[in-house]
């Protein structure tokens, strides 16, 4: 583009320049003739410079286009670089402002698609190592038909958990919905987990224990918290020790279920950034359970802290009032 533009340019300078020049030199001829020996080497003089002022002029005028270009063909490949630049002129920063629109929004598709890959790989992990225990404890009993029929009703619901999990992801909002939440029995979702966990953490020497108020419930999502209460385990299991103490109690306004166990607890270097993407206490881990709890909990009104970091104790307050009735409650204020 630059050398057409050039090209161009020169043509229409020097015609120009000719158009002017050629009547004073043909007059200045017929008066004088050496004012045409002095009239020619300025004429070539000035057709050298117009030539390289029409150069500079079409390096300026297509500089823009190019790099414009250059950042379409970089945004057609998947590069999401912005162009950075304005030049001034409305039309090509017009341009210039549709690319970079376009470059963010390409940034937050790639982004979020990266997000749903790490984040599907880390929920389905815990629902289908559940689900390959139970299989296991299948074949290992399979000459006693309690067991088998027992372990087989267990691997069932660990099939339909599965199917919720990767429905969720697949959402729109690949997240539990807060359309969703309802009232449920948070002791149903507990016994669920310590049930599917029991196995896993039998073979490795440890138990899970169950204390304290009974018979409560909460306004959340019963996959989320389902997925909550798994991951707090999954960490007691591959970062703790000894027994895993779930504890369930109620606040004026919250139902709060306190995961403790007998390990070393969290780094304080990590205390504070316990819950963020990436961050783990252990070199291969991913550090997604925690962030993907605190992202469920607080879909659902509520929150997740480690409430103490040494022994290590994961809190999880669960709303009693749908967002609504929250909402009213502030409004109206004591009666």
């Amino acid at each position: 583009m630059r050398w057409r533009l050039w090209v161009s340019a020169a043509g229409v300078a020097a015609a120009a320049a000719l158009v002017a020049s050629v009547p004073l030199l043909v007059a200045a001829a017929v008066r004088d003739p050496w004012m045409l020996m002095l009239g020619l080497p300025l004429l070539v003089v000035s057709g050298c410079l117009t030539v390289l002022l029409a150069g500079l002029f079409a390096r300026r005028a297509a500089r823009p286009v190019e790099e414009l270009a250059e950042a379409a063909g970089r945004l057609g490949t998947g590069d999401p670089r912005p162009v950075g630049r304005r030049y001034g002129v409305s039309e090509l920063d017009q341009v210039a402002d549709g690319l970079d629109s376009a470059a963010r929004r390409v940034t937050h598709l790639l982004t979020a698609d990266r997000e749903l890959a790490i984040d599907a790989s880390h929920q389905l992990r815990t629902p289908l190592t559940a689900l390959s225990m139970r299989l296991e404890e299948m074949i290992a009993s399979a000459d006693d038909p309690e067991v088998v029929r027992e372990e087989g009703t267990a691997a069932l619901h660990q099939a339909e958990r599965l199917a919720d999990v990767v429905s969720q992801l697949l959402s729109p909002a690949r997240r539990v919905a807060a359309g969703s939440a309802a009232f449920i029995s948070v002791d149903r979702i507990v016994l669920q987990q310590i049930t599917e966990w029991e196995p896993a953490f039998r073979r490795a020497g440890r138990k899970i224990a169950l204390i304290g108020e009974s018979r409560l419930q909460a306004y959340v999502t019963p996959g989320g918290l389902a997925q909550v209460i798994a991951t707090l385990l999954d960490n007691a299991l591959m970062h703790g020790k000894g027994t895993v103490t779930i504890r369930r109690t109620q606040s004026p306004r919250s139902v709060v279920i306190e995961v403790e166990d007998e390990g070393d607890g969290v780094p304080p270097e990590l205390v504070s950034r316990i819950f963020e993407r990436s961050v783990s206490g252990r070199p291969e881990g991913t550090g997604l359970g925690l962030a993907l709890a605190r992202t469920m909990t607080a879909a659902d009104g509520g929150r997740i802290v480690l409430a103490r970091p040494r022994p290590p104790v994961f809190a999880v307050f669960l709303p009693l009032n749908p967002p609504d009735d929250r909402a009213q409650s502030s409004r109206s204020g004591p009666a």
